[in-house]
């Protein structure tokens, strides 16, 4: 949600406000008495981490598995894995305290239309200009429920008096169920249903039963996706900086978790931003201000971000999981749009980039 904030001062106003009594409000980025107080941006990254859980359990026969079904490789232990499948990067802008500004209404002038976010980062000047939010992250998928076997098995294999003689009469359930299927598929079975639609759903009845029943010799896996979102604000350039940690049996863990091996994360300058041309200081006389929270008191023009263009890598020893390229406000310099934006001919509309503070239009 934008914060408009539409200033009407004109000299009849101060005059009138100066022999008036002093009042104290709380700070609310937007009109002040004296301006419009708005701060620029530092860029931070909103990251989202998609991992993959592999959760692996033993089947209750699984001893058998060879002997009956001729299954090898069964699963004979109990194991949970994750990996990485994506990282995601999006930037949004946090206001920075040392970029806190005023704009400050001089007589004889019009006073601008300005939008700010609602944490008072400067978006529009002389137009209005949405408040972007964050997109909403993936969403997590949970793992398929898995078939519950004793729900197809007969009350003779129930009641076995050992897990060998269950596991025996198991195996020729299932394969007295592949029989019914093979004689359904070729037409030979004396309940063959003659519409297609009814056999369809018999196969299926006759291919879960046998799934749910193998289970108990081949086990379950269950993969499930999960979601990790978490925010990572840059205050300077590095070539290898720990981000989190991951582990292959946990998933996500703290950052002093040593279980989890290290993902790192390189910011680096691509060198497209010019160096600062260095202007001569302005020595108006500012005015006195009974406003503590503003860093800077702007009479002569629009503070800006010119943003630094930064290679953004997220990494481990084995893979690298993202590399882009990013704009943002920290790594750049501030300059200044011209105070004829005020004037009463002017008719310049200028948006800024909600996450960096640099120039995104200009128009008439």
């Amino acid at each position: 949600m934008k914060r408009i904030a539409f200033l009407f001062f004109t000299l009849a106003h101060f005059i009138a406000f100066s022999s008036a009594q002093t009042q104290v409000s709380n700070f609310i980025p937007g009109v002040t008495r004296q301006g419009v107080n708005y701060f620029l941006p530092q860029t931070a990254l909103h990251i989202t981490v998609v991992a993959e859980k592999t959760v692996i359990t033993p089947g209750e026969l699984n001893k058998y598995a060879f002997r009956f079904l001729r299954m090898q490789d069964v699963p004979s232990e109990a194991s949970t894995t994750w990996k990485i499948k994506e990282i995601t990067i999006e930037p949004y802008g946090v206001p920075d305290s040392k970029k806190a500004y005023s704009i400050l209404v001089k007589n004889k002038t019009v006073a601008p239309l300005v939008s700010l976010t609602r944490s008072g980062i400067l978006l529009a000047i002389n137009t209005e200009e949405a408040e972007t939010s964050l997109q909403t992250p993936p969403q997590s998928v949970p793992a398929p429920p898995i078939l519950n076997p004793k729900q197809f098995l007969s009350q003779e294999i129930l009641s076995a008096g050992s897990s060998a003689k269950m596991a025996e009469l198991c195996a020729q359930e299932i394969y007295d169920i592949r029989e019914s299927r093979n004689a359904l598929v070729r037409g030979e079975a004396d309940n063959t249903p003659k519409d297609g639609m009814q056999l369809k759903l018999m196969l299926d009845q006759l291919e879960t039963q046998t799934q749910a029943i193998e289970q108990l010799f081949s086990g379950t896996t269950q993969v499930s996706t999960e979601v990790f979102t978490f925010d990572y604000l840059p205050t300077k350039e590095t070539d290898k900086e720990v981000l989190f940690r991951f582990s292959q049996f946990t998933g996500a863990v703290a950052n002093d978790d040593l279980s989890g091996s290290p993902i790192y994360i390189s910011v680096k300058n691509t060198g497209n931003l010019s160096p600062r041309q260095e202007q001569p200081e302005n020595n108006t006389k500012k005015k006195f201000s009974f406003l503590p929270f503003v860093k800077n008191k702007v009479e002569n023009g629009i503070r800006y971000n010119m943003p630094a263009q930064e290679k953004i890598t997220i990494f481990d020893v084995n893979r690298k999981y993202l590399e882009t390229t990013c704009n943002m406000g920290q790594f750049g310099y501030t300059e200044i749009l011209s105070d004829a934006l005020f004037n009463k001919k002017s008719t310049i509309k200028v948006h800024f980039h909600q996450d960096n503070g640099g120039v995104k239009k200009l128009e008439q």
